[in-house]
């Protein structure tokens, strides 16, 4: 990835892949979603025990993974705009 984010406003430039001044949920899902990626060894959309921290654990699917940010980002999107803002990005999900 990228050098270090050092702000909200960083933060929301890297993600608003469209430059649009707001993330929406692939962009975040996207941005999110490279750790992933890089775990996935065999490129296969698990993450199995031994491609998991440790070397150990339950498979994560894609899929399941991408649900979960989908979940957090509609917790993060406090005026359900479909969109999240710099305010909204710097809130933790509830």
């Amino acid at each position: 990835m990228q050098a270090q984010v050092r702000g909200t406003a960083d933060y929301l430039a890297r993600m608003d892949a469209d430059a649009d001044g707001r993330v929406s949920l692939p962009e975040y899902q996207a941005w999110l979603g490279y750790a992933f990626e890089r775990m996935d060894r065999d490129g296969d959309g698990v993450l199995s025990a031994g491609e998991l921290p440790g070397g150990r654990g339950e498979p994560v699917r894609l899929d399941a993974h991408r649900q979960a940010l989908a979940e957090a980002f509609a917790r993060q999107d406090r005026d359900r705009s479909g969109f999240l803002d710099a305010r909204e990005l710097a809130a933790p999900p509830r």
